[in-house]
């Protein structure tokens, strides 16, 4: 079997991760990456009513199915192909569809936890936290909810200061202790991403026959 590099890009909510993840998409080539996304594997709340949905904690590790994503990373590795959930954050369900995801040379996974989850973090190769300031993630989740997500100013603002930073304080930032490379400024970061994409493309030369 080929063997496989599996990359990881975590860091804060509006961190700049998706950038990140772009860029290496970009310069590696899409036709040789399979790209997961955390966010996908929340939980599906359809049994809960308004009240349990209003009240959930989404910026909990308890929140996605990490286990699953796990399960979905090693048949990745492994060269098999895996069915990816797609959730609805405007009902904060599962869709009945999925998304079909094949083994490729490279494995791109993202999201705010990823690092916080030994399950994941054991199954990556390269380990990347992007560090922003607290104001920028802000200021860039609340335009996303709103745009995307069908969210008010109010209900973010009320998120963010009861579970996001509290969550963001407790699990992503001491997470960063994890990473093989931390990187400010995001996707604006060139040099740093020109290592990445240098040490991914060595893994590759390695692992080729």
């Amino acid at each position: 079997m080929r063997p496989r590099v599996c990359i990881g890009v975590a860091g804060g909510t509006g961190s700049g991760k998706t950038t990140v993840a772009e860029v290496i998409v970009q310069r590696i080539g899409a036709h040789r990456i399979a790209h997961l996304q955390h966010d996908a594997y929340y939980r599906d709340l359809s049994s809960c009513d308004p009240a349990e949905v209003l009240a959930h904690n989404f910026d909990h590790p308890d929140a996605l199915e990490s286990d699953l994503l796990a399960a979905h990373l090693a048949r990745l590795k492994a060269g098999q192909a895996v069915e990816v959930p797609l959730y609805d954050f405007t009902r904060h369900v599962r869709r009945p569809e999925t998304r079909r995801v094949e083994p490729r040379g490279v494995i791109l996974l993202e999201g705010i936890l990823i690092l916080a989850e030994p399950k994941l973090r054991e199954l990556l190769d390269i380990k990347i936290f992007v560090d922003t300031d607290a104001d920028l993630r802000f200021i860039r989740r609340l335009r996303r909810d709103i745009a995307e997500r069908g969210r008010t100013v109010d209900s973010v603002i009320g998120q963010y200061l009861s579970t996001v930073r509290p969550m963001h304080m407790e699990f992503v930032e001491p997470s960063k202790r994890w990473a093989d490379l931390i990187i400010p400024e995001g996707g604006f970061n060139l040099v740093a991403l020109d290592v990445v994409c240098a040490r991914v493309e060595a893994l590759l030369a390695e692992a080729s026959p």
